[in-house]
């Protein structure tokens, strides 16, 4: 790579985070959605597995099948409905867009890898195992998106957020197996994307 080269990539680096420091990042709304719809999945597992519904654990599958068909007919709409709002579309709402959705992506690549492992090894008596840390890996990824959303915006508060999505994750993982594991999932969905996606939503409108 050149000085040229490099001196370019920086100035556009540059111009990336003054655009993110003075616009607001639009969709907070998918985020928004994404952990409100999950976190109330992971709220019905909860109760679930503590007994306090009256559901088999058999549902488990039926539970997260029909959060998921629930999300994507609702990404479906929040897309349709950002493009017809238009507004000024700046690199950093682009890079914004272009990260979560390819950590979106990567965990639906990652999950659906593990299945298709399993498959494979049917009969085997750690075949699910990988199911157990299913919360920390999708907080590890999270804590990523914040970090780089945050270095895109200079935003401290998003930091945090990073942070904190790091921090759930093996805290999550110590509860694995336990009743407690999915209704402390449920709470990092809603107070480490619902609620800030809220936020940002709410800022982008203002």
């Amino acid at each position: 790579m050149t000085n040229h080269d490099e001196l370019t990539d920086i100035a556009w680096l540059k111009g990336l985070a003054e655009e993110g420091t003075k616009a607001p990042v639009r969709g907070g709304s998918i985020l928004f959605a994404a952990g409100l719809i999950f976190g109330t999945g992971s709220l019905v597992h909860g109760l679930t597995t503590a007994g306090i519904l009256a559901v088999s654990p058999a549902a488990y599958g039926a539970i997260w099948g029909v959060t998921t068909v629930v999300f994507l007919v609702t990404l479906v709409v929040l897309i349709g409905r950002l493009k017809r709002e238009g507004g000024v579309e700046t690199a950093a709402t682009r890079a914004f867009g272009i990260v979560w959705s390819a950590l979106g992506w990567g965990i639906f690549s990652l999950f659906t890898s593990l299945i298709a492992s399993d498959l494979t090894r049917a009969g085997q008596s750690d075949v699910a195992e990988w199911s157990l840390v299913i919360p920390s890996i999708i907080m590890a990824f999270y804590g990523v998106g914040w970090a780089v959303t945050a270095t895109m915006t200079r935003s401290k508060s998003l930091w945090t957020l990073a942070l904190a999505s790091f921090a759930a994750a093996p805290a999550l993982a110590v509860l694995s197996g336990t009743s407690w594991q999915y209704l402390a999932y449920a709470v990092a969905l809603f107070g480490l994307m619902a609620l800030p996606g809220f936020l940002l939503m709410r800022a982008a409108k203002a």
